[in-house]
């Protein structure tokens, strides 16, 4: 049941890089607000074309129309309703989000929470989550002229390392509240 009422239509973009607690935040705050939450990925698209993920995966290192179909997919599918849109990318690719969320955590603490959620190895999660990042770096770079690690224009910056993701929704919401955005139900 939702905690909040909407005063208007809301679209909430929230990124951050792995690790950080989007999907986690992003799950939760569209709770709260009883909005839809749009989160369409690969393992989403797989689905939808009759593939493997790994199949996507793969095609998709040699053909960048997979990651320009997720991308601007997901801000088709946000555009028509309110919600909360959570992607590496949601802040950059929402041109018209009424309020844009950046998490952040260090890389030790981003590759403790992939070890806690995955398993593993702690040295290899860093170097496969640093080589990762500089992968996507690039790639968002090559495809859209996006520096994912300039994110000052988001409306609110949150280190996720030291609060739980209750306290960082509620930072959210709050800043909802305080904007006119939604109101207690």
């Amino acid at each position: 049941m939702a905690e909040f009422k909407l005063k208007k239509e809301l679209r909430v973009a929230i990124s951050g890089k792995s690790g950080c607690g989007n999907t986690t935040v992003s799950t939760m705050l569209s709770e709260k607000l009883g909005v839809t939450l749009i989160n369409y990925t690969f393992r989403q698209l797989a689905a939808d074309k009759g593939m493997t993920l790994q199949e996507v995966i793969e095609s998709a290192k040699t053909d960048d129309s997979y990651d320009k179909y997720v991308d601007t997919h997901q801000v088709e599918l946000a555009e028509k309703e309110s919600c909360v849109l959570g992607s590496r990318l949601a802040i950059w690719m929402l041109k018209n989000a009424d309020v844009k969320v950046y998490l952040a955590a260090s890389d030790d603490t981003r590759a403790k929470r992939i070890l806690n959620r995955e398993g593993g190895d702690i040295d290899e999660i860093k170097r496969f989550t640093e080589f990762r990042d500089s992968q996507d770096s690039a790639r968002y770079m090559k495809l859209y002229g996006i520096d994912n690690n300039k994110y000052d224009f988001a409306d609110i910056k949150i280190d996720t390392a030291t609060k739980n993701p209750e306290e960082i929704v509620g930072i959210i919401t709050d800043y909802l509240l305080e904007k006119g955005f939604v109101e207690k139900a």
